[in-house]
């Protein structure tokens, strides 16, 4: 894993770069210069330790490069009699597919990546980012200057830069940034599957698509019984597992909670290797799972160490927001950041169950959705008018007064509440171009006929919540440790199989994840089967009321930023606990602006 950037007609500060890039490449750093272009790059070193220094050259073709290519030992096999391969690292095979096929070569990779190649047969630089967009790559074109890099951070010395005050809107509206949309203008994020060409001698862009999961959506479905389904499931996961695995010179560990997916990899990763290093965020109170986690590292005899984070968020809170370097709400950042941070003291390597539950239906919410409850709520919602608020997150209650709440509302309205659930039903965010372009986005997917409507749902929460917020929180929490998370859920095979399943295999009546659960009876404790989905929760409620009050006080008092988008009085009303809310969603829209707070007063 590592970190990139790159400039054209623009200087570029080596050791400004370095400073911002150096937690994602401690072991090495080079430059290369060509014209008026600059590649730069650190390096954490996991495969090929000795000969995998970058920038790579080849002939009159550089390239920069953040990821891994997992099956890229295998792709070898198809190319020795052709070439002449002189390290062992895959980099150097990334290079020689974009030699050999151009922008065709992504059907053979199953990887993470983000990447620029300079051509210099053509003057160009070839920009890419894989499928789900793992690895981040952002980018800045203005006028003749061009500029990209791994972190929003590096951004900062680009002294035209202005903040986008629509996409600020929109992320107190979603709670995150949606498609290729950054806080900065003239600063975009390359969208997942894509790659991007940009003509040094000209100045012209062209993007492209390479991957779709929609695409796979549409296909028809696959018709073959439970048995052999998961039969196909095992050996796509365990072929998955077995290249994250084997695709390293250094060992791989693995985070392991309560749930089905982080257990189910632990557990199939101990066909490939004994005594796997898994690591469990312990907490104190109903969030803690360790008890479930510690059945299957006891199971497989994994050499276990338990977390116990006790969480000085008055001492970390800003330095681990900072790391985003963009208003970033999604509270799971904060115990991501500490597990990444311990596991570190032990490993560079872990595996996650990333993209499981945007794969096979992992949230209580898709329910009603696979069982068409949404239409027998809107003809009863109108008792929200007469029931007392919810204050407890977890309970049957709070579950069924947000079903009769989000039944009464469609398109855009109808999936922020259905997600996040910030600002909806409390107070109006500002309509704006980028809220108007998903708005039209989802009414485009929510009217689409070839997709049931729990698809349309997976579908959306793969190419919003999952790009846009899940990926990047891993991303920043694992890298600001330099250590690199590996998500077997997310492998090619995964991501071309999993969309075909019927629905039934997802939602089984009122059973979530069913296929996945139905094969975890061969590997996991019974206990661990049929837990709920819960991730890393936090008691976000009890940091805003008592841990951080003082903190989100003194940040959000007259003259803060987030005025400029939501009325004074509003603030003051919520901050004394004067709107009739839930404790959740009042603590959920402090949160959010704090957030914003946060970034505005760092890095803009």
């Amino acid at each position: 894993m590592c970190g990139i950037a790159g400039s054209v007609n623009l200087s570029l500060d080596f050791d400004f770069l370095y400073s911002c890039l150096k937690h994602r490449g401690p072991d090495d750093v080079g430059l290369y210069r060509y014209k008026n272009v600059s590649l730069f790059h650190t390096r954490l070193a996991i495969q090929d330790i000795k000969g995998g220094k970058q920038p790579f050259c080849l002939k009159d073709f550089i390239i920069i490069f953040n990821g891994e290519i997992y099956n890229h030992l295998e792709l070898r096999k198809h190319y020795l009699k052709e070439f002449q391969f002189r390290t062992k690292s895959d980099t150097e095979t990334l290079l020689y597919l974009y030699i050999k096929f151009k922008h065709h070569m992504f059907d053979k990779i199953d990887g993470m990546f983000s990447f620029c190649i300079l051509d210099k047969k053509k003057n160009i630089l070839f920009l890419a980012k894989d499928r789900t967009g793992k690895k981040p790559l952002y980018y800045f074109l203005d006028k003749d200057i061009f500029f990209f890099a791994s972190e929003l951070r590096t951004f900062s010395f680009i002294k035209s830069l202005e903040i986008n005050e629509e996409a600020i809107l929109t992320y107190l509206k979603c709670g995150f940034f949606p498609f290729d949309t950054t806080p900065y203008k003239n600063v975009w994020k390359l969208e997942n599957g894509s790659f991007l060409i940009y003509d040094f001698k000209n100045g012209t862009i062209k993007k492209e698509k390479f991957f779709n999961i929609l695409d796979y959506y549409k296909e028809d479905k696959i018709r073959s019984n439970k048995n052999s389904i998961i039969e196909i499931l095992e050996e796509k996961i365990l072929k998955s597992i077995k290249y994250r695995l084997l695709s390293s010179d250094l060992e791989v560990g693995a985070f392991l909670s309560g749930g089905i997916d982080s257990s189910l990899i632990v557990a199939m990763a101990s066909n490939y290797t004994s005594k796997v290093k898994t690591f469990t965020v312990k907490f104190e109170g109903k969030y803690d799972e360790s008890s479930l986690a510690r059945l299957t590292a006891q199971k497989y005899c994994t050499d276990h160490t338990e977390i116990y984070i006790s969480m000085d968020l008055k001492k970390d809170i800003w330095e681990i927001l900072k790391n985003y370097a963009m208003p970033f709400m999604d509270s799971s950042a904060i115990p991501s950041y500490y597990v990444s941070r311990e596991a570190k003291k032990h490993i560079t390597v872990v595996l996650n169950g990333d993209g499981a539950d945007e794969l096979f239906a992992g949230y209580r919410r898709y329910v009603p959705i696979a069982n068409n409850l949404i239409n027998f709520a809107k003809k009863i919602n109108f008792i929200t008018r007469f029931l007392p608020v919810p204050h407890e997150k977890e309970s049957f209650y709070n579950y069924l007064y947000r079903l009769l709440s989000i039944s009464s509302k469609k398109d855009l309205d109808l999936y922020t509440s259905s997600t996040n659930d910030i600002f909806d039903d409390v107070y109006v965010i500002r309509k704006n171009s980028i809220l108007d372009r998903l708005d039209n986005f989802i009414v485009e997917i929510f009217n689409n006929k070839d997709l049931t409507e729990l698809s349309k749902f997976l579908y959306l929460d793969f190419k919003l919540i999952l790009f846009c917020d899940l990926l990047i929180k891993m991303d920043i929490a694992t890298m600001a440790n330099s250590l690199e998370a590996r998500s077997p859920f997310l492998s090619k095979y995964m991501l071309e199989f999993v969309p075909k399943l019927p629905d039934n295999y997802k939602i089984n009546r009122l059973t979530t994840k069913y296929i996945l659960r139905e094969l975890a009876k061969k590997y996991l404790p019974k206990e661990i089967i049929n837990q709920p989905k819960r991730g890393f929760e936090v008691p976000l409620k009890k940091w805003i009321n008592f841990d951080i009050k003082d903190i989100i006080s003194d940040v959000l008092k007259k003259g803060c930023y987030s005025e400029n988008f939501i009325n004074r009085k509003f603030i003051d009303r919520l901050l004394d606990g004067k709107i009739k809310v839930s404790d959740e969603k009042r603590a959920k829209m402090l949160w959010t602006m704090f957030c914003l707070e946060v970034w505005k007063k760092h890095w803009a």
